[in-house]
């Protein structure tokens, strides 16, 4: 079976059944990132409460960089594995020195970025800013779970 055989129909059955978030058809990367953050080991219900909570106190990169660690892991309390908040903290500064304040388009650029790993980075590249070169696949076999 050929690769456009399998994306197709997997396309459709998203376009027709995707759930409302509000993280998604936002166009923009801060969202996807701290929404892919949040849902590692985590259940989409859960997170949508903390993912508005987080986004109503720190809307943007400079506001997650310049937060103070107390209020920070206040906002991240109940999702546990502090450390994802803090290497996003991490990452966020680091944005906000030398890429402007704005998450980089570019995949191993992303990757560069403290708590980013290729899964997070994949989805940051594709979602936010529709790259077509990184895709699903690419992203979960770097991860070993399959190979192509």
């Amino acid at each position: 079976m050929v690769l456009e055989e399998i994306v197709q129909p997997l396309v459709k059955w998203y376009r027709d059944n995707k759930r409302i978030l509000p993280w998604r058809d936002k166009d923009n990367a801060y969202y996807t990132w701290v929404s892919e953050i949040m849902l590692q080991q985590t259940r989409v219900e859960a997170v949508k409460p903390y993912f508005q909570r987080f986004i109503t106190e720190l809307p943007d990169i400079q506001s997650l960089a310049e937060c103070p660690e107390e209020k920070l892991l206040k906002l991240w309390e109940g999702l546990g594995y502090y450390n994802r908040v803090r290497n996003m903290q991490e990452a966020a500064k680091t944005v906000k020195d030398e890429y402007n304040g704005r998450l980089p388009e570019d995949y191993q650029a992303l990757l560069s970025l403290k708590g980013i790993g290729s899964y997070t980075a994949g989805a940051i590249a594709s979602i936010a800013y529709g790259e077509k070169s990184i895709t699903w696949l690419q992203a979960v076999s770097s991860l070993s779970l399959i190979h192509i």
